[in-house]
């Protein structure tokens, strides 16, 4: 695959720590982990940590957001794929995962993501070419293509 940059885009994120609660980080349990991601002219995303780091469970956490990025990056790849190709997707949905593994120093990394997308389009005759082009959207996703670990797809394709 020929990654030859040709144009390069610049994505500005802004992250607001807004877990001070009177103490700052005096100690390990003294503050929250609540944040605000903001992007302009954007809905905010609340966010903190992971429960299991002493996050709030009603917040998006990074580890959520990185599975997330991945998911929907193939989904919108394979939309367009199958949109080139004459296939109508009517319905997508995927219940993606990913497992990271802590080390005994408290550092982490993912090991996998696995993407569950379930498909449905109209064409009987083509689904075996939309089970296909799963592959060909993994190999253009931005996301995919920026990790360091392996995504795996356990996609389904019915036709409505």
């Amino acid at each position: 695959m020929d990654l030859t940059p040709i144009k390069l885009h610049l994505y500005a994120v802004g992250v607001e720590w807004t877990g001070n609660i009177g103490k700052g980080t005096s100690n390990y349990q003294a503050y929250q982990r609540d944040h605000i991601i903001s992007v302009a002219q954007k809905v905010d995303i609340e966010g903190s940590s992971d429960i299991c780091f002493r996050g709030n469970a009603s917040k998006h956490n990074p580890e959520e957001l990185l599975v997330a990025s991945i998911a929907s990056c193939h989904m919108l790849w394979y939309l367009h794929l199958c949109a080139q190709a004459g296939i109508t997707v009517t319905q997508y949905v995927d219940h993606a995962s990913g497992t990271m593994q802590e080390s005994a120093n408290g550092a982490g990394q993912f090991t996998e993501v696995v993407l569950h997308p379930q498909v449905t389009i109209l064409q009987t005759g083509m689904v075996e070419h939309a089970m296909a082009l799963h592959q060909k959207a993994h190999e253009l996703c931005f996301i995919a293509n920026s990790v360091n670990f392996p995504i795996r797809h356990e996609a389904v394709v019915g036709v409505e």
